[in-house]
């Protein structure tokens, strides 16, 4: 199957099996796929056996949907898409980092693989996108990033190494607050209990974030940064 072969919502599927496996081992369904997606479970259920069809998706019946070898090349090449588009549209076109990923979502669909390259040589070709999340060589690889989720991150000094783009409330709430990518930040207090973390953010005052923020936010020891 060609690049141009491949239709929008075969891309937004392969995409959005391999994102849900990047930071956790939870099985992807068809309701997972259902609610991700915006669509009914007949037509993920549809979908899933056209991608099956196509040698994108693996499923067993009531059993997890995975990607093939062929599905995970075609998923990371829209990863490196998106992620090259939402770094673009943050350091050149001054977006916030709250607003990029609805625009990625549109434009990845629309870029050539000549233009998606050229991107990347004009942003000197960087290793992460603005919320700290590897870009995709051209080949494939993906740099592993480590990290420990400040919901559950002992005290100590800590580097802010990735922050979730899930929810764009929870990302004008962390910037304001200063915990960024690269940000370096003292957990005062460990959250416990439904609690989120106190903190202390570049020598600033200290705040007691919210579990929700917390949880959106990976870190590493400030002596491994």
């Amino acid at each position: 199957m060609d690049e141009a072969e491949l239709s929008a919502t075969a891309q937004d599927y392969v995409k959005v099996v391999w994102s849900a496996t990047e930071w956790t081992d939870t099985p992807v369904t068809t309701k997972f796929l259902s609610q991700r997606l915006n669509v009914s479970a007949p037509t993920v259920s549809e979908n899933v056996r056209k991608l099956v069809t196509a040698g994108l998706l693996e499923h067993e019946p009531y059993g997890a949907i995975t990607l093939t070898r062929e599905g995970e090349r075609r998923a990371l090449q829209m990863v490196r898409r998106h992620r090259i588009i939402e770094t673009f549209l943050v350091t050149q076109l001054r977006y916030g980092w709250d607003e990029v990923h609805d625009e990625a979502e549109v434009l990845e669909h629309a870029c050539s693989a000549r233009l998606i390259d050229a991107l990347d040589g004009l942003l000197g070709h960087p290793r992460r996108d603005p919320h700290g999340d590897p870009i995709p060589s051209p080949a494939g690889e993906v740099d592993a990033v480590e990290g420990v989720n400040l919901a559950a991150a002992a005290v100590g000094r800590w580097v802010v190494t990735r922050v979730s783009d899930a929810d764009p409330e929870v990302l004008r709430e962390l910037a304001a607050l200063g915990v960024v990518v690269d940000a370096r930040l003292t957990v005062l207090r460990p959250g416990e209990d439904g609690s989120g973390p106190r903190i202390e953010v570049d020598g600033g005052a200290p705040l007691d974030l919210p579990a929700p923020a917390a949880s959106a936010v990976w870190l590493l020891p400030e002596a491994r940064a």
